[in-house]
């Protein structure tokens, strides 16, 4: 994708030169016109040399290189396209998947737009829907119904106010309406865990530090730092020492002067309101058309082994192969036993044997059902190294 990448820049590089010289030539000729026209007033009797020379001019106008260039770089640009996607990727397209799921692809489009903060054209989407279907598709449900539309309203209204706060956070920075959503929503953001609040005190602080107001950071931090005792002592310590330094930019704490600490408190705010409404950070559409360009390479290579040896996926609903997925991708921990190749459950949940490699119970049960040592012994061998373990000794792995 980098030569395409690179070919697309030198596209847009020859497209702006072609515009700009196409501009210049034509400013130039705008300018010679309105020449002609005066002197034409001034002295009618010169006015056929006049025109030839206007004809003249015309001529030289030339806009042919620079838009054989432009198009050469075009057509080059085309193929290099042709080149990398050459491959049909209608060969892998189920469009039974989503017969009669239209209600889902027009929820998730306007979730999408609410997400985005898109809210007029989310408004717009759902005006149309209602003209063309009157009901969600495959549902009873009006799209005039007042619990569908206050649902709708509700949600807008939260993201934006979540787009007003990041928009003070990130342009203007400004922390008191953040500050004060985070302290509305403590026991929530508490209860996951969450570091937004003291974070926000702590920008606060750097902030009238920046501003050369040491003795209102530090009575500052005295009113509010105290809550975060217990699980930042060491960083309130840190902002504390920082105070003795009139230049803190040019000090052992600079980082604390990081450009970045604004973008991050902007992902981390989004994040925890978001999860506050039992949301992803990314809209779901994103994610879903993310994921699916990120595996296309190897369905599509799996469709080119199988399609060779005339074979057929032998699951339903389930990729044949294992996707990589970015971090930012994986929302919950999955856990499959390297033994049965099966996904752990309730169940069936993972164990860790002494010496440290994981297993699925049922795995650790046949294992030691089969030991070298009698069908009633409890003792066994670890799959993957000489260790010799019981099924007592094994414990349960929660992640």
């Amino acid at each position: 994708m980098d030569s395409l990448l690179s070919a697309s820049l030198e596209l847009d590089k020859r497209h702006q030169k072609h515009q700009e010289t196409v501009n210049s030539k034509l400013d130039d000729f705008h300018k010679t016109l309105e020449k002609m026209k005066q002197d034409i007033n001034n002295d009618p009797s010169q006015t056929r040399s006049y025109l030839e020379i206007l004809r003249e001019k015309a001529q030289k106008l030339q806009f042919q290189k620079s838009q054989k260039d432009f198009q050469s770089t075009l057509s080059k640009f085309g193929k290099d396209i042709d080149k990398k996607f050459k491959q049909d990727i209608s060969v892998i397209y189920q469009p039974d998947s989503f017969a009669g799921k239209e209600y889902l692809m027009q929820r998730a489009l306007a979730m999408h737009f609410i997400r985005q903060g898109q809210f007029d054209m989310c408004d717009t989407f759902m005006t149309e829907m209602k003209t063309s279907y009157g009901t969600l598709p495959d549902t009873d449900i009006a799209v005039n119904d007042p619990v569908l539309i206050a649902a709708v309203d509700d949600l807008k209204t939260q993201f934006r106010q979540m787009y007003m706060i990041i928009q003070q956070l990130g342009q203007e920075h400004h922390l008191d309406q953040a500050i004060q959503w985070a302290q509305e929503h403590r026991q929530e953001l508490n209860a996951l865990s969450s570091s937004l609040e003291f974070n926000l005190h702590r920008l606060r602080f750097i902030q009238l530090l920046l501003s050369h107001q040491p003795l209102e950071a530090i009575m500052y931090g005295r009113r509010h730092f105290s809550q975060f005792g217990d699980k930042h002592f060491s960083e309130i310590m840190r902002l504390m020492t920082c105070t003795i330094y009139t230049d803190i930019e040019s000090s052992p704490y600079r980082y604390l002067c990081s450009p970045s600490l604004w973008m991050d408190i902007q992902h981390e705010f989004q994040r925890d309101f978001c999860s506050l409404l039992n949301m992803s950070a990314e809209s779901p559409l994103y994610a879903s058309v993310y994921v699916g360009t990120t595996a296309l390479p190897s369905i599509m290579k799996l469709h080119k082994i199988m399609a060779a040896k005339r074979a057929e996926w032998s699951q339903q609903d389930e990729l044949p192969v294992e996707v990589p997925m970015d971090d930012d991708l994986r929302f919950h921990s999955v856990f499959a036993c390297p033994v049965s190749k099966e996904q752990a459950t309730d169940s069936n949940p993972p164990m860790m044997m002494p010496c440290g490699h994981v297993i699925c119970k049922e795995s650790l049960t046949r294992l030691s059902r089969n030991s070298r040592y009698g069908r009633n012994a409890m003792r066994f061998k670890c799959p993957y190294c000489p260790s010799e373990s019981g099924v007592d000794e094994a414990v349960q792995v929660i992640f």
